[in-house]
Order: structure tokens, then sequence, then C-alpha cells
């Protein structure tokens, strides 16, 4: 495309301050050079370069078009690097951070399934539901689930979930299924490692704090509870949609359902990540299901 003739040459020159240098630099000769960024100039219309016969400097113009030109320019050679890869077996250690619950029902099986594809890839995955600095430990990517931090780090999102409030058959044969958020104080409630459970009423979302004899750090914890007709959980879906759609849970009060939390890869930068890197957030946003 003519529109792109020169600027490899132009960017070059006002890298390196001489025509010498960036002939050097493209592998390639002062004149070529000379002319490429002479012919850009005919183009644009402006002057981008003062020469002198010792040193080469920036117009106002160029200064300007050279802040955009080479972000642009990098931007091709990224795309460029990203394609190239993609015709070659992906090598190398990928190393994450995930949730504890949701990284082994989904991450986990999902990761596995990509080194299969990709045999010359290598995982290094820690479970953890603390929030690790993904920079100071040297990590490639993390999951995380709902609201982000304010960071430095890009996010991606990669599927949505939600909460449900259920309990098995047995336990509503001896207790009326609650139509109401006020009728859950009537009801044992299995409670997970947050004192309060997550509601949307009339479009603004709520929060009511929960008690009851049982409460559990695990959502696995948690669903073989409910399942043992010990009372009512709110629970993520990737924990209860099989058990929902076999019957052996019943969802309750799905009127004020909690809207859907974003589930995301955050990595530390959009410039520069490693063709496996954007390789596996592409393969786990393809593969990890939306919670509708």
């Amino acid at each position: 495309m003519k529109v792109l003739e020169g600027i490899a040459e132009f960017c070059a020159v006002a890298e390196v301050g001489n025509f010498t240098g960036a002939a050097t630099k493209l592998d390639t000769s002062v004149a070529q050079v000379s002319r490429k960024v002479a012919a850009l100039e005919k183009l644009l219309g402006v002057k981008l370069l003062h020469r002198t016969t010792r040193s080469v400097s920036l117009t106002e113009a160029g200064k300007v078009y050279f802040n955009q030109a080479h972000l642009a320019l990098k931007q091709l050679e990224d795309a460029q690097l990203s394609v190239s890869a993609l015709q070659q077996s992906p090598q190398g250690l990928i190393k994450l951070t995930a949730p504890v619950a949701f990284g082994e029902a989904f991450i986990a099986p999902l990761l596995n399934s990509f080194m299969k594809t990709y045999s010359g890839i290598s995982v290094q995955c820690t479970f953890t539901n603390d929030k690790i600095d993904i920079v100071d430990q040297g990590l490639d990517l993390a999951i995380r689930i709902g609201a982000l931090e304010d960071s430095t780090l890009v996010a991606k999102k990669l599927a949505t979930r939600r909460l449900y409030v259920c309990a098995s058959p047995g336990y509503f044969e001896d207790n009326t299924p609650p139509e109401t958020l006020e009728a859950l104080k009537h009801h044992a409630l299995l409670v997970g490692s947050q004192p309060y459970w997550r509601f949307v009423v009339e479009g603004t979302a709520k929060t009511l704090a929960v008690k009851g004899r049982v409460r559990y750090n695990s959502g696995n914890a948690l669903r073989a509870a409910a399942l043992s007709g010990l009372g009512i959980a709110q629970l993520p879906g990737f924990y209860v949609h099989n058990d929902l759609k076999s019957g052996n849970l019943i969802e309750v009060l799905p009127a004020y359902k909690d809207k859907q939390e974003a589930i995301w890869a955050v990595f530390p930068s959009n410039r520069n990540v490693a063709p496996k890197i954007r390789l596996l957030i592409d393969y786990l946003a393809k593969y990890i299901l939306d919670d509708k």
C-alpha cells in the first residue's frame, strides 16, 4: 500500500538520528532510505525532517507524525509476529493463577486440552483465592471473577456467571419454598465465606445478611450440604448447573437472581504479549461457556 511506503524508513531515521544508522538498522542503502523518506514527505505534503550536512532532526510536523506512526508500525509488527507464530508450533511455559473451585472445575480441564492441542507448551497454574500480584510473582496471567480493582493490568472478558439460590427436593418436602427475601429468615441457610447473599431487587443490587448452622468456605462443601437436604445455598452456576438440570436441586427466588459477573483473563500488558499467551486467552474465551 502506497500510504505505508517510507514509514519504516522515516521512523528508523527519527529513532537513530541519521540516515546512515537507519540504513544499517533496516539493512538497506542510505540512498534508498533517503528516497523513501522524500516520497513520504511528498505524499503527506509536509517536511518531516530538518537535514543538514551534520545532523538530522524532526520538524514539528515530524514529531507529531512520529508519535503516531511508530505506534502504528509496532502494532503491524506485532500482528505479523502473531500470524507467523500461528504457522509454527507455539513453545514455552505459561504461568498463571486461577480461583480454586472454578480453576479446578473449568480452567484445569481446558489447560489440559490446550496442551494436547499445542504439544510444545507447558503450564504452571497456581489455584488460590488470594489476589496474587502477577507482576511481582512473574506470572503471565490470572483468571479472576467479578469486579476488578483499578490497576495498570489489561483485562479481557472471557465469559459470565450467575449465582443461584437452591435446595434439594428433600428439603422442600418439609419446608415451603421461599417466595420473598424476607421469607429466607425462616429457613436453614448454608453460608459460604461471605456473611451475605447477593440479589437484584427491582433492578438494584442488594445484599442480604445471612446466618446458618452450616458455614463452609468451600463451594463444593456447600453443594454437598444442599444435596443432603440440610438447607438452602447460594452458589455460582458452575457448581449447580447439572444438579438443577437433573432435579437434584431446585432453584428458588429466580426473580431476585443476582446480575451476571464477568470472568476475566488479566495480564500485564496489551503490547508485546507473547503469541502463546494470546493463544491461551483466545482458547479460554472460546471454550468457557457463558452462564446466561
